[in-house]
């Protein structure tokens, strides 16, 4: 296999890492849920410009594409995702959020990057600046993409808004991840890399009435808790042990008073599925056992099994990732570079790019935590037997990545992947 060395767009970086932590610190202090990154969109629009990129606003709402032509050669679309997650942050940091926003469903929450879509944002714009100012090290057309609402819509958002046919047409598709694993460390597979997603929001319909006399009333929080108990049966009972799908009530509402029994309970359920099949299997028994204990609970009315975001799984192009993988070896080392045996259960709209371009996409992850809080385990001890209980995992109100390495081996990645199909 024959890769591009990409030392030009490598020269520096470690110079602009002090520069990229402050932007990363400020990104991080300021979250913003999905589809209302209007802050974050403005900070990613005037860095581009200032790089001397080509920028166009408000794609998919709160979208922002940046687009960098420098003579012949392919289209290199390069991902990064901006929205954070309705969580408290409680990781103490000088730059730690104090940020609350509205949800969608108009409730005032806290608000974190829980997940390190600020370091993706971070890591993109340190990408696009080194793209910008050497330009004699490569060729072609670099679209750099800032998504907002990752697995909340974002991607089919700006496919919807004319994507396709606003921007140049890229032949291959690139984005990461970052991971509460060891730094320097990449994971990625070929084929399957992310799970199937499907959220739903489940209403259940009761008979309200004074707590001191549930004989005259048909209680929806007891039908939901029902609800809730039955359906962790699903995975255990109906998928079999070679097969992976998880099932998560996320979110209970019902009542506003202890003495009083409302007349609705909403669940919120999110599954993720790694093959059809699976996907099929639990959707279907998952309205089979809403509708089932509604009606063991004489509700008097059917309950509304809602659909909300839904993304298939995410496939890496297996030629595309055995070329990233080569590559990322070169720069940061072969023992760094790991093969997942495993998708992650994790869900991605990333693939919708490459999907609706009809191009390879590939998509790594990235460590960002020091290796002293692993317990001694390796790598690909983590990758077999799980992170110790004690390491905060993504969407956890005490993830925090350690910002300067991180921040280098993503810039690094981003760049050395990039630079095979922008060959010179």
């Amino acid at each position: 296999m024959t890769t591009t060395s990409p030392t030009g767009l490598l020269t520096g970086i470690a110079d602009l890492v002090p520069e990229l932590r402050a932007l990363y610190e400020d990104l991080h202090a300021h979250p913003e849920l999905s589809f209302q990154e209007v802050r974050t969109a403005g900070v990613v629009a005037e860095r581009l410009r200032a790089q001397g990129w080509k920028v166009t606003e408000g794609v998919g709402r709160t979208g922002v594409v940046g687009v960098l032509a420098n003579g012949p050669g392919p289209v290199v679309l390069l991902r990064a995702d901006m929205d954070a997650l309705p969580v408290e942050e409680k990781t103490g940091l000088p730059y730690a959020s104090t940020a609350r926003g509205t949800d969608r469903d108009g409730n005032d929450v806290p608000v974190m990057h829980a997940c390190g879509h600020d370091m993706h944002v971070t890591c993109l714009l340190g990408a696009t600046g080194q793209l910008a100012a050497h330009q004699d090290a490569w060729h072609g057309t670099v679209v750099a993409v800032f998504q907002p609402a990752e697995e909340v819509g974002g991607a089919p958002a700006m496919i919807e808004d004319g994507f396709l046919d606003r921007f140049p047409r890229a032949e291959i598709c690139l984005a990461q991840h970052v991971l509460p694993s060891p730094l320097g460390y990449v994971v990625t597979r070929p084929g399957p890399v992310m799970a199937a997603s499907d959220n739903l929001r489940v209403r259940l319909h009761g008979r309200g009435g004074h707590g001191s006399v549930p004989e005259l009333t048909v209680d929806p929080v007891v039908m939901a808790a029902a609800v809730v108990m039955r359906l962790q049966t699903v995975v255990s009972r109906e998928v079999a042990g070679t097969q992976t799908a998880v099932l998560t009530v996320g979110a209970i509402h019902a009542g506003t008073k202890e003495n009083v029994i409302p007349d609705t309970a909403e669940l919120l359920i999110n599954i993720r599925s790694t093959t059809p099949a699976v996907r099929e299997r639990v959707l279907g028994a998952v309205e089979r056992v809403v509708r089932a204990e509604s009606a063991a609970s004489g509700a008097p009315k059917d309950p509304e099994i809602i659909p909300l975001a839904a993304f298939p799984v995410t496939v890496n192009d297996p030629q595309a990732t055995a070329v990233v993988t080569t590559v990322l070896g070169d720069v940061l080392g072969r023992d760094k570079v790991l093969v997942t045996p495993q998708p992650f259960t994790g869900s991605e709209d990333f693939g919708i790019f490459g999907d609706a371009l009809g191009a390879p996409s590939v998509m790594w992850y990235f460590g960002s935590l020091p290796a002293a809080v692993f317990q001694g385990l390796s790598p690909a001890e983590l990758m077999t037997n799980g992170l110790p209980d004690s390491v905060p995992t993504s969407h956890s109100p005490l993830y925090a990545p350690d910002p300067d390495p991180t921040i280098l081996t993503g810039v690094t990645s981003l760049l050395a992947a990039a630079a095979h199909w922008l060959r010179p």
